[in-house]
């Protein structure tokens, strides 16, 4: 039988049993749809973590000098935390060694942060709001704009003057309805001015990044963000290029060995951390997330298998007369066996399609109720069908083979 003769009669078969088809196709329709949107959902969170938030986190050819790493690749035993746990802290003395033989144009910033109560002029009620003390280029690596107001100027953060720039969901929590520019906000009972108002960061995974204000490192706010006040958290270095980065970590790394007196066969007791670092955790984390994406449609896969498997093979007896039938009239037994295969596969592939459909329509679903992005993988609809298809194949091997093998006579006989 010609191939295209058996699609049309698998597809009259399946027309005619649309009952029977449908309880077929539900296994593999639910097996993909899952795999669809399990894909699209960790796509999009990739492309999310690549494009956007591992951005803000660390900039391009920047590195960060940190007393341990805050982004930790794999698992990290008791012995390595017990050895990050006696690292001494970054302090503000560090910054000057670390930084004295980096070329002109490095740019690099101090911060420590934290979250504190602020209250503000309109309202004495406390908010807690992310408190970012800084020194140096923040506003420019960071490309922290306002939307109204001014950033700190250089004069500001040297003096540590008490003024802020302060965060839009910041801004509308301390003075709801109201412009926050020229307004009095209190840190810790110390009233500070604000100038700007900075432009939105945006949120990820429904969190804000818009709850903070900024002001100087060197004004009281910082008494609040560490134990001591002379901590800092890191210090944020930015390079014109990859290679000019990659030469300033080994000034930083030598400068703070210097600092903290270390032989050569002592190890680091500090941390450059680059956003490759993030980068290769979150894949680290993604590969796991696609394993579970795959092995969980793989359930659903095998349940439609051995439903498709068992209702050919109810085909196969309710329909043997036809093919005695057939092989009356000549058909050969590879006839018979590429018709049940086409049957099955068929049936595999409609249900892959709907499924693909309808795992489209449920991860867009998710990331319209949730924080979840979702981005459809072309891969996965090609993977997704050809599964279908696939699994339909393997399901009807076994009862188009026992189709072919049947004796016309006997078939025949059949009532």
């Amino acid at each position: 039988m010609p191939f295209f003769d058996a699609i049309r009669l698998a597809l009259r078969t399946i027309r005619t049993q649309k009952l029977k088809s449908a309880f077929t196709l539900l296994g593999v329709c639910i097996g993909v749809m899952f795999l669809i949107s399990v894909v699209s959902i960790v796509e999009g969170m990739g492309k999310y973590m690549e494009e956007d938030l591992i951005g803000k986190l660390i900039s391009v050819n920047t590195f960060e000098l940190r007393h341990r790493p805050n982004i930790n690749i794999g698992d990290v035993d008791a012995a390595t935390w017990e050895e990050y746990r006696r690292r001494p802290r970054l302090e503000i003395v560090d910054v000057g060694p670390a930084t004295r033989d980096l070329p002109d144009d490095t740019k690099w910033y101090v911060y420590a942060d934290n979250q504190v109560d602020v209250s503000s002029s309109v309202s004495a009620k406390p908010r807690r709001v992310q408190v970012v003390a800084v020194d140096g280029d923040y506003f420019d690596v960071k490309k922290l704009g306002v939307t109204d107001g001014r950033i700190l100027s250089e004069q500001e953060l040297a003096r540590g003057e008490k003024v802020v720039v302060i965060g839009p969901d910041a801004a509308e929590r301390l003075f709801p309805g109201l412009d926050p520019i020229g307004r009095e906000v209190k840190i810790g009972g110390v009233p500070y001015r604000v100038v700007g108002l900075a432009e939105s960061q945006g949120k990820a995974f429904g969190m804000s990044f818009d709850n903070f204000l900024v002001t100087s490192y060197r004004s009281p706010a910082r008494r609040f963000l560490n134990a001591r006040a002379t901590m800092i958290d890191a210090v944020v270095i930015q390079s014109p290029n990859v290679q000019a980065m990659t030469e300033n970590m080994e000034i930083v790394r030598s400068a703070m060995r210097g600092q903290r007196k270390l032989r050569p066969s002592q190890k680091d007791n500090f941390s450059l951390q680059t956003a490759d670092s993030a980068l290769e955790f979150w894949n680290k984390i993604k590969k796991y997330l696609v394993l579970a994406g795959i092995a969980l449609p793989a359930i659903g896969l095998v349940v439609g298998s051995i439903v498709i498997m068992n209702i050919m093979l109810v085909a196969v007896a309710e329909r043997t007369r036809e093919i005695g039938i057939r092989k009356a009239l000549g058909a050969k037994r590879r006839d018979i066996l590429l018709q049940f295969l086409i049957e099955a596969s068929t049936l595999g592939t409609l249900g892959s399609a709907v499924g693909v459909a309808l795992g489209i329509g449920l991860a867009q679903f998710i990331a319209a109720v949730s924080p979840l992005p979702a981005s459809v993988a072309p891969w996965s609809i090609v993977v997704g069908v050809a599964l279908g298809a696939g699994v339909g194949i393997i399901s009807g091997v076994y009862p188009a083979s026992r189709a072919s093998r049947l004796d016309p006579i006997l078939a025949l006989r059949q009532e």
